[in-house]
């Protein structure tokens, strides 16, 4: 890792604060509008598509502060577009998004724990 904004050693911890910060980005750092707007042909300010990367990249933005690895946080704007996305199109519950969501966050302390020998499991 590289300098994250909260050090952690343990991939529990890791795991809490990625999910946390999830937390913070798809409610109190998501307004109405964009909750709304990201999705296709619900765009009324602005093409959906700027929505909905605004909000990915909030997210990766957090994933990538918590990890201090940006190219993880790259690769959660990229899942989450996908994920929300799909939800907008395939109109899967709130349960499965959010579940979706969480295993991405699974995902990224399983890559860091296994590249980065720092954090403990």
């Amino acid at each position: 890792m590289l300098h994250p904004l909260i050090p952690v050693t343990d991939a529990l911890d890791l795991l809490i604060l990625l999910l946390l910060g999830h937390f913070l980005g798809d409610y109190p750092l998501q307004g109405d509008k964009m909750a709304v707007e990201k999705c296709p042909g619900c765009d009324k300010t602005m093409n959906w598509r700027w929505w909905l990367l605004a909000h990915s990249a909030t997210h990766g933005f957090i994933v990538a502060c918590l990890t201090g690895i940006p190219s993880i946080g790259l690769a959660e704007v990229g899942a989450h577009a996908v994920i929300d996305y799909g939800k907008c199109k395939l109109r899967y519950s709130l349960l499965v998004d959010q579940a979706l969501h969480w295993l991405c966050k699974v995902c990224w302390v399983l890559w860091i724990a296994l590249w980065f020998p720092g954090l403990s499991a």
